[in-house]
Formats: C-alpha cells, structure tokens, sequence
C-alpha cells in the first residue's frame, strides 16, 4: 500500500509519526507545511492542487491529520469513481476520531480506519450504510477477494436491495462456511448477485463478480501478430460465454519467450505470462489433444493445454485452434468464504 499522511499542526506531526507506525508494511510518507521543518516530513506544496492531485493518482491511501473540512477541500477537485479513487480519511490531530471519507469499501477506507481507530484508541466514525446496519457490503467484499465487479450500478442496486431483505447469490464456484448476511441461495429475482467467469445475467439485474482463476494457454505460429492472437483469444472466449475478466495468467512453451505477438497482446491486457520448458510440459499429468507436428517442433505434444493447467487444477476449454494461435483454458479451484 502506498500511503500519505498529512498534518498540518505541530500536534498534528506527532500523531502523523504514529499513523504511520500503524502501517509498517506501507510505503508510507509524511507532509506538513515547510515552516515547521519537522525532520521526515516533505512539504505541502503550493499551488495545492496539483501537488494533492498527483498524490490522489499515486497513492492508495491519503490520511489527513486535521479538520474533515481541509481533507474534502483539497481532494474535491480530484475525486473521480469509486473504483479507482483511494482511501481518503481525516483524524483530529488529538487521535480522537477516525473518519474515512471516500472510498469506505472498495478503496478500504473502512477497514483502514477500523485498524487505525484500534491502535489510536480512537472512534472510528463508519457512516456508510451496510455497515452500520450491519449486512453485508457487497463491493467490499468483492475487493477483499479479489474479484472483478462486472458492474457499479449493480452493485448499488444490490447495496440498496440488501438494506430492505435478503438478496440471492447464485455461484458456480463452491460456497464454503455458509452464507453472510444479507444473502440467501436462488438463481432468480429482480436483484440477485452471481459469481462466476461466465457471462450469465439470472437475475433482473445481476451483479456479477468475477473470480481471476483462469489460465490461459496460448500456442501460435513463429511470428503471429497480436492481433491474430486477439482474435483467436477472443473468439474462444466469446464461444463458451467466459468473462476475460476472470483471466489471471497466460503461459506458453519457453521457445515462444521473444514471440513479440504474444508478448504485446499479453502486455496490452495486463495479463502475466509465463514460458516453460518442454520437459516441464511434459510432465503435467492428464490426457491432452496430441499434435504429432507440434511435438515435432516443440519436443511436446501439446503446448496450449499442457501450459494452461501448470499452476491450475482443471481444464474448462480444450484445446482450439484459430487461424494458427492455439488456445486453451483452464481453472484454479477456488472455493468462496464469507467468514
């Protein structure tokens, strides 16, 4: 987490040290105005907006030692969405208050300032409204695991129909320790949450939130242009109703590591790649699609598969060629946990 805490007071510098220490595993950082030269703090610049605005695009978390009103004057003009601004919270430089302002569930402001209010002795004011009525906040949840949130608007329904009953969730991944709050199994109704890398819409408005558990396993021609690759992936994906979200990896055979349309098409999306020798392949257990001319070439008799399932459990698209690029797909199991 990348941190910047703010103070504005020679009382407030002293609590700013001890937000800090709070959050030892941070890259932490500390501001005050240059007049009081306070030794590790750099200085709040001026003009402010754009020395808070490069800060609000940089950090994960702003803590403001002072007044609430000083934290909402200098990130107002930079407050975005919720899914990508940070964590913004204001202390009272005596450490009697915690309040987080912006970003309370997917940023983390909430559970920053619970942990903050515990080691301060403080109060953590918590004002969003499933959390003070105690049901289950579906964003932050989903943040916490690290799924994708298929859509903010649905997540608003979800969070506004869970204030007044129960909301169906609907998962094809195994629910393990029970249900939380707030939620009960269906696969119909007009607002209902699914979990899941399909790209399926049970309910009348449906959340989905996606699971990153796929690897995908690539195979091509000696110099195939991304685009090539783009169309294969994208195909198969489109052909078995799969979400791209729920991508986490790609991998291939070590003879493909300077294959620069694999390269780009994996970097343009974000997705790591990994090559591996023909020995480890081979070692992968389970029944795969043979290609004589491949293993020719490879020492291997399939690369797509073979590398699609090294580092998961289960292969969910076999292996289908498209214009040359091979493709295939397979899953981690992964069990979804509420406690």
């Amino acid at each position: 987490m990348k941190l910047a805490v703010f103070a504005y007071s020679r009382r407030g510098c002293a609590l700013a040290r001890r937000v800090l220490a709070v959050f030892p595993e941070a890259e932490g950082e500390a501001y005050a105005p240059e007049r009081f030269g306070e030794a590790g703090f750099r200085p709040v610049e001026k003009p402010s907006a754009p020395f808070y605005g490069a800060l609000f695009q940089d950090k994960d978390a702003l803590i403001f030692v002072g007044a609430a009103g000083i934290a909402v004057r200098e990130i107002a003009p930079h407050v975005r969405s919720k899914q990508t601004d940070p964590a913004v919270l204001s202390v009272d430089e005596l450490g009697h208050f915690v309040i987080p302002l912006l970003s309370g569930h997917i940023g983390g402001a909430n559970a920053l300032a619970l942990r903050l209010a515990e080691a301060l002795g403080a109060t953590a004011a918590v004002t969003t409204a499933t959390d003070v009525n105690r049901r289950f906040s579906v964003d932050a949840w989903a943040t916490e695991q690290g799924y994708a949130i298929g859509s903010m608007a649905a997540a608003k329904a979800v969070s506004a129909s869970i204030l007044e009953g129960d909301v169906p969730i609907m998962s094809e991944l195994p629910v393990s320790g029970g249900l939380a709050p707030g939620l009960v199994f269906g696969e119909s109704g007009p607002v209902g949450i699914y979990v899941g890398w399909e790209k399926k819409a049970p309910f009348g408005t449906t959340l989905r939130l996606v699971p990153r558990v796929l690897h995908l396993g690539l195979g091509c021609r000696r110099g195939t242009a991304k685009e090539a690759v783009a169309a294969a992936v994208e195909t198969v994906l489109a052909a078995g109703g799969i979400d791209p979200a729920a991508i986490r990896c790609a991998a291939s055979i070590d003879l493909k590591k300077d294959e620069k349309g694999l390269l780009d098409f994996c970097g343009e999306r974000g997705w790591p790649i990994e090559f591996y020798p023909a020995e480890t392949l081979r070692a992968v257990p389970g029944s795969f699609t043979p290609s004589p001319f491949v293993e020719s070439v490879t020492g291997v008799d399939n690369v797509c598969e073979r590398s699609a399932l090294l580092g998961a459990d289960r292969l969910i698209v076999k292996k289908t060629a498209v214009n040359g690029v091979t493709v295939a797909l397979a899953a981690e199991n992964r069990e979804v946990r509420f406690g």
